[in-house]
Order: C-alpha cells, then sequence, then structure tokens
C-alpha cells in the first residue's frame, strides 16, 4: 500500500485521478489540496463521490506532500516545477499532468509557455509518460511528465508506422483533432460557457498550439529522425460534447510502405498492449466507446494507396491525462499496470 497526494484536486482532471484512485487496491489517497476550498470535504464539492471518500481540501503543504509515496500535481503549467526538487530529494516521487517536464528543450518551454523553468536539472532526469512506449524507463522514473492528451492519440496512432521505418513520408503528416470541452479545464470563461459551445464547432490554436512542440520533439523520439516533423500541420478543434476526444491522422506512405500489410503491422505492435485496441479494417472508433475508461481505439483506412488515414479516439480526461498517470503510476510502483484502470466504457 502506498499514500498518495494530489494537489490540484478540484479540476476535472484531479477529480478524474481520485475517482481512479479510490478504487485502486494498493493506494490510499492522504492529501488533497486546493488553494481555494481548504477544509471543504470533496464529497461536498463533487456528490459522485460521497459514501467513497472523507477526505477534505487542504492547503498545499510541501512537508505535508514529502510524506507520501508519490505526489500528482493537477495544476497550471509552471507549479510542479517549483516543489519537484524537493520532493525528490524526500524521495517522494512526482507525477505532474500539466507541461512542466514533457519538453526536454528548454528554448520551446519557455517559447510556449512564457514560464523560466525552475529546475532544469531535475527536467534532465524526469521520463515522458507514455507508457506503452517508454514502459522500462518509467519504471525506474522518480519524475514523470504526464504526455498531452492530443500528443497521445498522435504518438500512439503513428508508432508502429514510424517504428518501423521507411513505410510514410513524416512532413506530409496532416493532425485533425478534435476534444470535448472539459479538455479546457474547470474554469470560468467566456468561451467555455454553454451558450458559445452548444451546437456549435471550431477550431482554435490553428496558428500555433503548444502541443505542436511535444508532438514533434515526441515524434522524433519515436522514429530516430530530427529535422523532418517540424512542419507537419496540427489543428485542434472544440466539438460540443463534455469528454472525449478523436484524432484523424492523414499520411502519404512510400513504396515500400504502399506494399506492407500497415493492419498486421499494427495488430502485431499493439498485441500485448491491454490500454490500445487496434479495431478490424474498416471500423470507425466512435468516443463514446471509451468514455470513462483507460482505453484508446485506433482504425486504418487506405482510401488510396499512397494515403494512409488513421483514426483514434480516447477519453481526454482518463487516457488523455489521469488514467494514463495511474497507469505511470503503477509501473513506478511495480503494481499491476491495470491496477485500478479496469472500468469499461460507458454507452451509450
Amino acid at each position: 500500500m502506498i499514500t498518495v497526494g494530489i494537489v490540484g484536486g478540484t479540476g476535472y482532471t484531479g477529480v478524474e485521478l481520485l475517482r481512479l484512485l479510490l478504487r485502486h487496491p494498493d493506494v490510499q489517497v492522504t492529501l488533497l489540496t486546493s488553494r481555494t476550498e481548504a477544509g471543504r470535504r470533496v464529497d461536498d464539492m463533487f456528490p459522485s463521490l460521497r459514501g467513497h471518500t472523507d477526505l477534505c481540501y487542504s492547503d498545499l503543504n510541501v512537508e505535508q506532500l514529502k510524506q507520501c509515496d508519490v505526489v500528482f500535481f493537477a495544476t497550471p503549467h509552471g507549479v510542479a516545477m517549483k516543489h519537484a526538487a524537493e520532493l525528490v530529494a524526500a524521495n517522494t516521487k512526482v507525477i505532474d499532468l500539466a507541461a512542466d517536464f514533457r519538453l526536454q528543450n528548454l528554448q520551446q518551454f519557455e517559447k510556449w509557455y512564457g514560464l523560466e523553468h525552475a529546475c532544469p536539472e531535475i527536467l534532465k532526469d524526469s521520463v515522458y509518460g507514455l507508457s506503452e512506449l517508454n514502459r522500462d524507463k518509467i519504471k525506474q522514473a522518480h519524475v514523470i511528465g504526464n504526455p498531452g492528451c492530443y500528443p497521445t492519440t498522435v504518438q500512439l496512432g503513428l508508432a508502429p508506422v514510424l517504428k518501423a521505418q521507411d513505410l510514410v513520408k513524416p512532413e506530409s503528416i496532416i493532425i485533425d483533432a478534435k476534444s470535448g470541452v472539459s479538455g479546457a479545464g474547470r474554469k470560468a470563461s467566456l468561451g467555455m460557457i454553454y451558450s458559445e459551445n452548444a451546437d456549435n464547432f471550431k477550431a482554435y490554436g490553428v496558428a500555433g498550439h503548444r502541443h505542436h512542440p511535444e508532438i514533434v520533439e515526441a515524434l522524433e523520439n519515436i522514429s530516430g529522425q530530427t529535422g523532418v516533423f517540424d512542419h507537419i500541420v496540427f489543428v485542434p478543434h472544440l466539438v460540443p460534447m463534455i469528454r472525449g476526444m478523436l484524432s484523424t491522422i492523414y499520411i502519404d506512405l512510400t513504396e515500400q510502405g504502399q506494399a506492407t500489410d500497415l493492419q498486421s503491422l499494427y495488430e502485431a505492435f499493439y498485441a500485448n498492449e491491454q490500454f490500445v485496441d487496434v479495431m478490424p479494417a474498416g471500423s470507425s472508433p466512435e468516443t463514446r466507446s471509451v468514455r470513462g475508461a483507460n482505453q484508446l481505439r485506433i482504425a486504418l483506412y487506405r482510401p488510396q494507396p499512397q494515403k494512409l488515414i488513421i483514426l483514434v479516439a480516447q477519453d481526454n480526461l482518463v487516457k488523455g491525462a489521469a488514467g494514463q498517470a495511474v497507469q505511470n503510476m503503477n509501473l513506478m510502483f511495480g503494481f499491476s499496470e491495470n491496477a485500478g484502470l479496469d472500468g469499461i466504457g460507458l454507452l451509450p
């Protein structure tokens, strides 16, 4: 049994973490922080947790966090890096669900997030927490940078063809991605209110999005190639649903790629991955099929001999955030990888 602290427990990701961890057989959540709700019972704010926890929110106290085996930061960018060094020195592991430990390139981090990194020495030793691709490193890590939701769909969607080498033309990648409004967080914002989003569908971040450099850096690490992903096109969209994410990835195939059985390639690549489902040829993954589950579904299409379309669906709050963080924790502490994550998607 390990003890867990969650910093930032009032947002969608924080409460999703708590929901998953309360079902975990090897975890006791002992600390849940909030700057604005200290002293308030969690189940008063989130009635769905009534009967499952009697935790109250508390102020952030680093000395108390040091008593935990692992601390999750479900906070805005820039918070985790302020406390990571002190926690690591106390042998407390850190899993950050913001961007503080996602990018190794400090210039890119400062450009896109407008922050100077507070602990570059810790960043160098941190591990990018995409479980399916970095499992061995995650097992040894003290600090994890949990991937962004969009980058998770892109990496798992493209990994098999990029790892195989010479099957696709990297410069041709176009990522057309859609997310539910919970991806923007639980905050008051004009752009997030019902009358702005219901019966509406819009693109955003078209001129540039923070996940673009994360995607580029990650695809370079997957493929072993540099300088070929800088000009990929990534356009995110906001759709009028609460949770769910669907990325449609378009890419040109080389002659070798056109001659390859890509369906078999994907099925073999993910054959032992319980949270990645390669669907039968001709399928179309739906966001509702993964709602509430730590599952990612992939389907492939070849509309033309030289074209590959990859469809990827996930719940942005689970596999795209909290579920993946718990999956990383399981690897770090030697638990069964599906501990606390064996829920089935909610449909309809």
